[in-house]
């Protein structure tokens, strides 16, 4: 394990540098729908990664946001997302990161998330613990809801699909203290296993998102479902993560926000 993650946290340091070079350069833009978007420096930066993980280690797989995904001979397979937040990054707005985690049949075993505007890296191990620069992570101790500062984000198909969040944003803005929607699912997972946000949900998240950021949490101590509180996996379609002691109300909220949707397509039926 050890060589795995001292190779992938240099990867991402170099990625992440690279990220920042390049930061302050106008882009190329080239967008996959009406608002999601895709930069040179998303390419450059996967570019480094798959070339670097290829010639190390040529039998692991590997999953990525922006290239075909390569099936490995063996049993581990990397998940990378080369910069998480683009639109931040070509907007010139500095909240991104660069993340890559380690997948053994099916379980997450190592995550490594970078910050390089903040140089902060974040890992875990499982079992191991969770660290920032080398200091052991805790999740927050908040155990009330209306006291918790959340993040959460939007999908990109906001203006087509009802599946949007924008109910669950709404309801929970009035339960908690505040939200925060900073654009880097794989930052606020990294930024809850801190202790700076006490919860995280997004609904349609891919597992390059999630991978490196759950592992983070669950290492710190916090705990991770679906929106309903059923076992989360990579492919699921909703994620809740949070310090473990706000969990069941994040739930018992969101829960209320889809019992209202039910009976109001229900009444729109009769």
């Amino acid at each position: 394990m050890l060589q795995w993650k001292l190779f992938a946290v240099d990867l991402a340091r170099k990625a992440g540098a690279l990220l920042k070079e390049q930061f302050n350069q106008k882009h190329e833009i080239n967008y996959k729908g009406d608002i999601n978007l895709v930069t040179e420096a998303d390419k450059m930066s996967e570019d480094l990664i798959i070339a670097a993980l290829s010639r190390k280690f040529p039998d692991h797989g590997i999953l990525s946001e922006e290239s075909p995904m390569i099936t490995g001979a063996g049993k581990l397979r990397w998940i990378i997302d080369p910069l998480d937040g683009t639109t931040n990054y070509a907007h010139g707005y500095p909240i991104f990161c660069v993340s890559i985690a380690l997948e053994n049949e099916g379980e997450i075993i190592l995550g490594v998330v970078y910050d390089p505007m903040r140089d902060e890296i974040f890992v875990a191990e499982r079992g191991e613990g969770a660290y920032l620069n080398d200091k052991k992570l805790t999740v927050s101790h908040i155990d009330n809801i209306s006291k918790s500062l959340l993040a959460t984000g939007f999908p990109y198909d906001i203006r087509e699909s009802k599946e949007n969040n924008l109910d669950y944003f709404n309801s929970m803005a009035i339960n908690v203290q505040a939200i925060r929607r900073a654009g880097a699912a794989a930052l606020d997972l990294a930024y809850l296993a801190a202790g700076r946000f006490d919860g995280f949900w997004e609904l349609k998240l891919k597992p390059w998102d999630t991978a490196a950021g759950c592992l983070m949490v669950e290492e710190a101590g916090g705990v991770i479902s679906d929106i309903a509180g059923k076992k989360w996996h990579l492919q699921s379609p909703s994620l809740l993560a949070s310090n473990g002691l706000i969990h069941e109300q994040m739930i018992k909220v969101l829960s209320n926000v889809r019992k209202t949707a039910v009976l109001n397509f229900n009444y729109l039926k009769r």
